[in-house]
């Protein structure tokens, strides 16, 4: 199910992987999650060195937060990426488990 499509990025929630996926240039980029309990516990992004810098990362955490807005979900930001986009994305604080400041 394509969740989210920020300009050429198509994500993909893989819920049996537990992952936000989009496949670009060939390239599978991620963003994987444990989900425990009602919290989204991100902890780790993926995108290759390649592909960097155009906004891939972003568009698999947004989708991912979405979701977890969705689905009334607390988000554990575990991986250093999600952290930093959480710190540039204030309306997406009140996501933050308790015990996660960023």
């Amino acid at each position: 199910m394509i969740v989210a499509a920020t300009g050429s990025v198509h994500v993909v929630h893989n819920v049996a992987a537990s992952r936000f996926e989009a496949e670009v240039g060939g390239h599978l980029c991620v963003a994987a999650y444990d989900l425990d309990d009602g919290v989204l516990r991100m902890t780790h992004t993926a995108v290759p060195r390649a592909l960097e810098g155009r906004g891939i990362a972003a568009a698999l955490v947004s989708a991912a937060l979405a979701h977890a807005r969705s689905e009334g979900f607390k988000v554990a930001p575990v991986c250093s990426y999600v952290r930093s986009y959480v710190r540039r994305h204030a309306e997406t604080r009140d996501l933050l488990a308790d015990g996660y400041g960023v």
